[in-house]
């Protein structure tokens, strides 16, 4: 059946790439929250109705027992609520507003985590936050973004040296006694240039490395605080994570044995904490992307309109694959393409790293990085335009990431 106006899958085949991604990653969120939602209702509900019960009654019991009404009650325990929030508590604690309470405030402020337990009441403390907070906020962000950058240094390096390591192993015993050809070594250059490593790899080892340092600060915490291991393994990620709920927050007891070095172990766990799980999160964004360009191939359908043929495509849409212009081939295409079969080859990934590293065009880090390479007359040299524009984009800490494994990709 011909189209009458025009192709019939302009409405969906041509949708912006971005924009299709973007569309889907919004509906897989949303129909993420509402299976959270559910799941935490179902779970959560109940316990709470139980609680409101429970305290219900020990209101009726103790306002019986002692003659009074419920409104005056009621007022005391708004009172205590006021109190509680500037720092009061029934049980002894440490000062909140101490020199040592107050850092623990701003670590906690800047890196994002907002325990809430404490809190600034005054206005000049509020206006002094907002601020204090932005500037904090920005530099500490830029302090996981470079920590990230030289993770994924380490990590491409020690793979690097792996694939390396096995590279040899395959050249054979004979190989590795005598000095090697103009051609071996030619052809190890090539297999060097074009290996990447493997965003799978690097997730498993933030992943190893954040898991170790839970399991570790959990055991600090349940024998310090007290907390059951299963509660200390939950407030290690609710605090590395920096969600920061405040139900539990440590270090709060005004004593405690060998308290000089607990709480400095609780600073490093905290700051490498963070870290690793901040890192965690940006190469598992990569892999979420990397599953949306998957589903996006999933979902494209072949166009059968007789005159879809002759139409030019727009630039960075999603289109049937037989459908898609061929490019030219040139010195600079094909070293491209080159390069990412393989890096398909070579890493294990599904897709190659451009289709889903390269996302946004804006970054702050990575731009001021170039603006200072021109400034100093050391600009990136064009033989390495290929494997830049393989990891090119990202916003942030992907952005940093992506340049990192560009660089390490290849020897310096």
């Amino acid at each position: 059946m011909a189209c009458r106006a025009g192709c019939c899958c302009n409405s969906i085949g041509n949708i912006n790439e971005d924009n299709a991604r973007f569309l889907m990653l919004a509906l897989l969120i949303i129909i993420y929250l509402l299976c959270g939602a559910a799941v935490f209702s179902a779970l959560e509900h109940p316990k709470e109705k139980l609680a409101k019960e429970r305290w219900a009654q020990r209101i009726e019991q103790f306002t019986h027992k002692y003659n009074l009404s419920q409104d005056d009650l009621k007022n005391f325990l708004r009172n205590y609520e006021e109190a509680n929030v500037a720092g009061i508590r029934v049980d002894t604690t440490r000062p909140r507003w101490d020199f040592a309470g107050a850092f623990y405030f701003v670590g906690t402020v800047v890196s994002t985590i907002g325990f809430g337990m404490t809190t600034p009441v005054t206005i000049a403390g509020k206006i002094f936050l907002i601020f204090y907070g932005l500037i904090g906020c920005a530099a500490t962000i830029l302090f996981f973004n470079l920590f990230l950058e030289r993770v994924i240094t380490v990590i491409a390096f020690v793979l690097k040296f792996c694939h390396e390591r096995r590279e040899r192993r395959k050249a054979g015993p004979a190989q590795n006694c005598h000095r090697p050809s103009t051609g071996n070594r030619e052809r190890r250059t090539d297999s060097l240039a074009g290996w990447k490593p493997s965003v799978y790899c690097v997730m498993l080892i933030l992943g190893v490395a954040a898991i170790l340092v839970s399991c570790c600060a959990s055991a600090m915490y349940s024998a310090a605080e007290g907390w059951d291991y299963l509660d200390a393994l939950y407030f290690c990620f609710v605090a590395f994570s920096t969600i920061g709920f405040g139900d539990m927050v440590s270090n709060q007891r005004e004593m405690y044995k060998a308290q000089a070095a607990y709480r400095v172990g609780n600073f490093l766990f905290i700051l490498t904490g963070v870290c690793c799980i901040y890192s965690l999160f940006n190469v598992i964004s990569i892999v979420i992307k990397q599953v949306l360009n998957w589903l996006l191939r999933r979902l494209e359908t072949p166009c059968r309109c007789p005159a879809r043929g002759n139409r030019h495509t727009r630039r960075n849409v999603v289109v049937p694959g037989h459908m898609r212009p061929r490019r030219e081939n040139s010195i600079e295409t094909d070293a491209v393409n080159d390069s990412e079969a393989d890096g398909r080859r070579m890493s294990g990934e599904m897709i190659s790293m451009k289709d889903f590293l390269a996302a946004n065009k804006v970054n702050l880090a990575i731009m001021q990085k170039q603006l200072s390479e021109m400034a100093n007359g050391h600009p990136r040299q064009l033989g390495s335009s290929s494997r830049h524009n393989e990891f090119s984009g990202g916003v942030g800490a992907l952005g940093i990431m992506n340049n990192r494994l560009a660089e390490t990709s290849v020897d310096r």
